[in-house]
Protein backbone atom coordinates (compact mmCIF):
# COMPACT_ATOMS: atom_id res chain seq x y z
CA UNK A 1 0.00 0.00 0.00
CA UNK A 2 2.93 2.54 0.95
CA UNK A 3 5.07 2.25 -2.19
CA UNK A 4 1.80 2.10 -4.74
CA UNK A 5 0.97 5.61 -2.63
CA UNK A 6 4.64 6.98 -2.89
CA UNK A 7 4.52 5.45 -6.65
CA UNK A 8 1.19 7.39 -7.42
CA UNK A 9 2.16 10.64 -5.56
CA UNK A 10 5.69 11.24 -7.20
CA UNK A 11 4.07 10.48 -10.94
CA UNK A 12 1.30 12.95 -9.85
CA UNK A 13 3.52 15.46 -8.37
CA UNK A 14 5.78 15.41 -11.64
CA UNK A 15 2.26 16.21 -13.74
CA UNK A 16 0.67 18.70 -11.57
CA UNK A 17 4.28 20.43 -11.45
CA UNK A 18 4.48 20.50 -14.76
CA UNK A 19 1.42 21.53 -15.56
CA UNK A 20 1.22 24.63 -12.98
CA UNK A 21 4.80 25.61 -14.77
CA UNK A 22 3.07 25.68 -18.00
CA UNK A 23 0.59 28.65 -16.82
CA UNK A 24 3.30 30.35 -15.00
CA UNK A 25 5.33 30.47 -17.84
CA UNK A 26 2.16 31.36 -19.52
CA UNK A 27 1.69 34.56 -17.36
CA UNK A 28 5.95 35.64 -17.64
CA UNK A 29 6.67 34.63 -13.85
CA UNK A 30 10.45 33.90 -13.79
CA UNK A 31 11.69 30.68 -12.49
CA UNK A 32 11.31 30.94 -9.00
CA UNK A 33 7.90 32.07 -9.45
CA UNK A 34 6.86 29.33 -11.35
CA UNK A 35 8.75 26.70 -9.09
CA UNK A 36 6.28 28.26 -6.08
CA UNK A 37 3.43 27.66 -8.68
CA UNK A 38 4.55 24.29 -9.56
CA UNK A 39 5.07 23.06 -6.14
CA UNK A 40 1.95 24.63 -4.97
CA UNK A 41 0.22 22.91 -7.70
CA UNK A 42 1.99 19.68 -6.66
CA UNK A 43 1.22 19.04 -3.30
CA UNK A 44 -1.63 21.26 -2.39
CA UNK A 45 -4.24 18.91 -2.41
CA UNK A 46 -2.43 16.44 -0.73
CA UNK A 47 -1.55 18.82 2.24
CA UNK A 48 -5.05 19.88 2.59
CA UNK A 49 -5.91 16.27 2.86
CA UNK A 50 -3.43 15.14 5.34
CA UNK A 51 -4.00 17.96 7.44
CA UNK A 52 -8.14 16.54 7.15
CA UNK A 53 -6.54 13.32 8.28
CA UNK A 54 -4.73 14.54 10.60
CA UNK A 55 -1.10 13.36 9.76
CA UNK A 56 1.75 14.76 8.81
CA UNK A 57 1.71 16.15 5.03
CA UNK A 58 3.37 13.86 2.88
CA UNK A 59 5.63 15.99 1.21
CA UNK A 60 7.49 16.89 4.75
CA UNK A 61 8.85 13.30 5.76
CA UNK A 62 10.34 12.65 1.82
CA UNK A 63 12.19 15.70 0.15
CA UNK A 64 11.59 13.82 -3.13
CA UNK A 65 8.23 15.50 -3.71
CA UNK A 66 10.28 19.05 -3.50
CA UNK A 67 13.15 17.91 -5.53
CA UNK A 68 10.38 16.26 -8.08
CA UNK A 69 9.10 20.02 -8.35
CA UNK A 70 12.66 21.33 -9.57
CA UNK A 71 13.10 18.71 -11.92
CA UNK A 72 9.58 19.44 -13.82
CA UNK A 73 11.12 23.34 -13.69
CA UNK A 74 14.22 21.65 -15.54
CA UNK A 75 12.15 19.55 -17.92
CA UNK A 76 10.07 22.53 -18.65
CA UNK A 77 13.01 25.18 -19.13
CA UNK A 78 14.77 22.62 -21.26
CA UNK A 79 12.11 21.48 -23.45
CA UNK A 80 10.49 25.05 -23.18
CA UNK A 81 9.63 24.81 -26.90
CA UNK A 82 7.62 21.42 -26.51
CA UNK A 83 5.89 21.62 -22.88
CA UNK A 84 5.27 25.56 -22.80
CA UNK A 85 4.48 26.36 -26.94
CA UNK A 86 2.12 23.77 -26.95
CA UNK A 87 -1.20 24.47 -26.12
CA UNK A 88 -2.75 21.13 -25.21
CA UNK A 89 0.29 20.40 -23.25
CA UNK A 90 -0.85 22.06 -19.35
CA UNK A 91 -4.29 20.51 -20.33
CA UNK A 92 -2.52 16.69 -20.81
CA UNK A 93 -0.38 16.59 -17.35
CA UNK A 94 -3.38 18.36 -15.30
CA UNK A 95 -5.57 15.64 -16.47
CA UNK A 96 -2.93 13.08 -15.28
CA UNK A 97 -2.23 14.56 -12.28
CA UNK A 98 -6.21 14.86 -11.65
CA UNK A 99 -6.38 10.97 -12.13
CA UNK A 100 -3.45 9.99 -10.17
CA UNK A 101 -4.15 12.34 -6.96
CA UNK A 102 -7.57 11.25 -6.86
CA UNK A 103 -6.64 7.89 -6.62
CA UNK A 104 -3.53 8.72 -4.57
CA UNK A 105 -6.26 10.39 -2.14
CA UNK A 106 -8.77 8.10 -2.09
CA UNK A 107 -6.49 5.15 -1.15
CA UNK A 108 -5.26 7.34 1.63
CA UNK A 109 -9.10 7.90 3.02
CA UNK A 110 -9.10 4.01 2.88
CA UNK A 111 -6.09 3.27 4.69
CA UNK A 112 -6.79 5.36 8.09
CA UNK A 113 -9.86 3.36 8.13
CA UNK A 114 -12.75 6.23 6.58
CA UNK A 115 -15.98 4.84 4.84
CA UNK A 116 -15.83 5.11 1.23
CA UNK A 117 -18.00 8.08 0.91
CA UNK A 118 -15.28 9.90 2.81
CA UNK A 119 -12.84 8.48 0.95
CA UNK A 120 -13.92 9.89 -2.17
CA UNK A 121 -14.39 13.36 -0.52
CA UNK A 122 -10.47 13.19 0.07
CA UNK A 123 -9.71 11.98 -3.44
CA UNK A 124 -11.46 15.24 -4.60
CA UNK A 125 -9.90 17.48 -2.70
CA UNK A 126 -6.62 16.18 -2.99
CA UNK A 127 -7.36 16.23 -7.00
CA UNK A 128 -8.30 19.46 -7.25
CA UNK A 129 -7.17 21.68 -4.35
CA UNK A 130 -3.43 22.15 -6.12
CA UNK A 131 -5.25 23.45 -8.87
CA UNK A 132 -7.29 25.81 -6.70
CA UNK A 133 -4.27 27.48 -5.34
CA UNK A 134 -2.88 27.46 -8.41
CA UNK A 135 -5.35 29.73 -10.42
CA UNK A 136 -5.37 31.41 -7.70
CA UNK A 137 -1.37 32.39 -7.36
CA UNK A 138 -2.18 33.28 -11.22
CA UNK A 139 -4.73 35.50 -11.00
CA UNK A 140 -7.41 33.63 -12.96
CA UNK A 141 -10.66 32.04 -11.53
CA UNK A 142 -10.36 28.44 -10.55
CA UNK A 143 -11.18 26.07 -13.04
CA UNK A 144 -12.94 24.12 -11.22
CA UNK A 145 -15.76 27.07 -10.44
CA UNK A 146 -15.51 27.31 -14.37
CA UNK A 147 -17.51 25.54 -17.17
CA UNK A 148 -15.53 22.24 -17.63
CA UNK A 149 -16.02 19.14 -15.47
CA UNK A 150 -13.57 18.54 -13.31
CA UNK A 151 -14.37 17.55 -9.67
CA UNK A 152 -17.36 15.41 -11.33
CA UNK A 153 -14.14 13.28 -12.85
CA UNK A 154 -12.39 13.37 -10.00
CA UNK A 155 -16.27 11.57 -8.20
CA UNK A 156 -17.02 9.57 -10.86
CA UNK A 157 -13.26 8.25 -10.60
CA UNK A 158 -14.28 7.56 -6.84
CA UNK A 159 -17.07 5.99 -7.68
CA UNK A 160 -15.44 3.54 -9.98
CA UNK A 161 -13.26 2.87 -7.80
CA UNK A 162 -15.74 1.77 -4.94
CA UNK A 163 -17.43 -0.29 -7.79
CA UNK A 164 -14.70 -2.73 -8.72
CA UNK A 165 -13.87 -3.18 -4.86
CA UNK A 166 -16.83 -4.18 -4.01
CA UNK A 167 -16.68 -6.71 -6.99
CA UNK A 168 -13.07 -7.63 -5.51
CA UNK A 169 -10.98 -6.83 -8.71
CA UNK A 170 -7.21 -6.73 -8.49
CA UNK A 171 -6.14 -3.69 -6.63
CA UNK A 172 -4.17 -2.83 -9.66
CA UNK A 173 -7.05 -3.06 -12.14
CA UNK A 174 -9.31 -1.14 -9.61
CA UNK A 175 -6.35 1.80 -9.63
CA UNK A 176 -6.16 1.69 -12.93
CA UNK A 177 -9.68 1.58 -13.84
CA UNK A 178 -10.29 4.86 -11.55
CA UNK A 179 -7.83 6.52 -12.63
CA UNK A 180 -8.75 5.82 -16.80
CA UNK A 181 -12.13 6.72 -15.82
CA UNK A 182 -11.24 10.20 -14.31
CA UNK A 183 -9.00 10.54 -17.33
CA UNK A 184 -11.56 9.77 -19.75
CA UNK A 185 -14.58 11.82 -18.31
CA UNK A 186 -12.62 15.04 -18.24
CA UNK A 187 -11.00 14.44 -21.72
CA UNK A 188 -14.53 13.69 -22.98
CA UNK A 189 -16.26 16.42 -21.17
CA UNK A 190 -13.26 19.33 -23.04
CA UNK A 191 -13.66 17.56 -26.44
CA UNK A 192 -17.19 17.79 -26.32
CA UNK A 193 -18.29 20.61 -24.36
CA UNK A 194 -19.86 19.08 -22.06
CA UNK A 195 -20.83 21.00 -18.41
CA UNK A 196 -22.86 21.64 -15.99
CA UNK A 197 -25.68 24.31 -16.06
CA UNK A 198 -24.51 27.86 -14.89
CA UNK A 199 -26.15 29.15 -12.20
CA UNK A 200 -27.78 32.59 -12.85
CA UNK A 201 -28.45 35.57 -10.81
CA UNK A 202 -32.77 37.01 -11.35
CA UNK A 203 -33.18 39.88 -12.83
Amino acid sequence: METAQFIIEFIGTLAFAISGIRLAASKQFDWFGGYVVGLTTAIGGGTLRDVMLGTTPFWMTDPIYVICSGAALALTIIFKSRLVGLNHTWFIFDTLGLGLFTVAGLQKGLYFGHPYWVAIILGCITGVAGGILRDVLINEVPLIFRKEIYAIACIIGGIVYQLCATLQLNIEITVIASFLSVVIVRVLAVKYHISLPHLHEEN
